[in-house]
């Protein structure tokens, strides 16, 4: 069982992975309005990917016997209309969501919780991920700029990658 105070600090965190999927939720509306269905779909599936990530938060408190708190949801900021700042605010975010899984790997190990510590390893990998396919877009975007036929390649990319991102969710589903 884990102490009061990390299964506090947990909660938050559920609460900031349930933003996270509605920042991205936010920004696949952005983009589908702005007629880029494959960078809609690639927000689209980071949205499931956070849920996830929030459901894997939930059931391992349920697990701990600890409280699960479920808090209201912040409405997300708003990103602006260029695709380049777009994907600069979510590298922000993404970081921003590092460093609370930091802080509670942190905390875990202040508290000598080895359970905790272990369960968060995960997240810590999944958030290198996370960045580096950020930055890896935003590499892309630099090189050959979010204009015109630059753009309609990377959405193309994005659209395949968020089927990669939905079957590896649909695979873990099934296991």
């Amino acid at each position: 069982m884990i102490s009061k105070d990390m299964a506090t600090l947990i909660n938050a965190q559920i609460n900031r992975e349930m933003y996270s999927a509605y920042y991205y939720l936010g920004l696949s509306a952005q983009t589908e309005a702005m007629n880029l269905k494959g960078t809609a779909a690639w927000f689209l599936a980071k949205h499931g990917e956070e849920m996830t990530h929030a459901l894997k938060m939930f059931r391992y408190l349920i697990d701990q016997d600890a409280a699960v708190t479920l808090k209201a949801v912040p409405v997300p900021e708003t990103v602006g209309s260029v695709v380049m700042e777009i994907f600069e605010r979510t590298l922000e975010h993404e970081r921003g969501v590092t460093r609370s899984i930091n802080d509670l790997v942190d905390h875990a190990l202040t508290e000598k919780d080895h359970a905790t510590n272990v369960f968060l390893h995960w997240f810590v990998t999944e958030q290198i991920e996370e960045e580096a396919t950020v930055k890896d877009i935003l590499g892309r975007l630099r090189i050959f700029g979010d204009q015109g036929q630059s753009l309609l390649m990377i959405d193309n990319e994005l659209a395949a990658l968020a089927q990669q991102i939905n079957q590896a969710a649909a695979t873990a589903a099934a296991q």
